[in-house]
């Protein structure tokens, strides 16, 4: 249904990286990196140090391996069940069966099965689905008002 990927606010990593001297190992570490987007621009500390977004880079392309242990997504609202419950009167009022609302809904979304719920939908999901509801069935613009 959401076929946009939420923006990542923040990841972390734990990089481990095995440092080598004429193909000997000279030593181990493991090091956590947390990289934020900010108003400003990229943030990113190293081991709880504020690091230029280059120097994380550098550091982090030398890791042997990359281990996320930590995201926050920023999903945006969705239009929960009032929004969705006004939805299904208005599909109602023009003739359609309550099963087919979600089917309706998936259609003006590109989406290839029914979806499960209205209530989930964003607010530019929303949006699409009633565009495509009204100009099916232009009297859905009488029943909205």
């Amino acid at each position: 249904m959401h076929d946009i990927k939420p923006r990542v606010l923040s990841r972390t990593w734990d990089a481990h990286t095995t440092y080598r001297e004429c193909s000997v190992i000279t030593g181990t570490a493991t090091h956590t990196f947390t990289m934020s987007r900010t108003p400003d621009g990229f943030r990113v500390t190293v081991d709880g140090k504020s690091v230029d977004v280059l120097d994380a880079a550098r550091l982090l392309s030398g890791a042997d391996h990359l281990i996320v242990v930590a995201e926050v997504l920023d999903t945006p609202p969705t239009i929960g069940k009032g929004r969705a419950c006004e939805l299904h009167r208005i599909m109602g009022k023009v003739g359609l069966p309550h099963a087919q609302h979600y089917a309706l809904a998936a259609a003006a979304l590109g989406e290839w099965a029914p979806l499960p719920t209205l209530s989930d939908l964003t607010e530019s999901e929303a949006r699409a689905v009633w565009r495509h509801l009204a100009r099916l069935y232009p009297a859905a613009r009488a029943f909205a008002a």
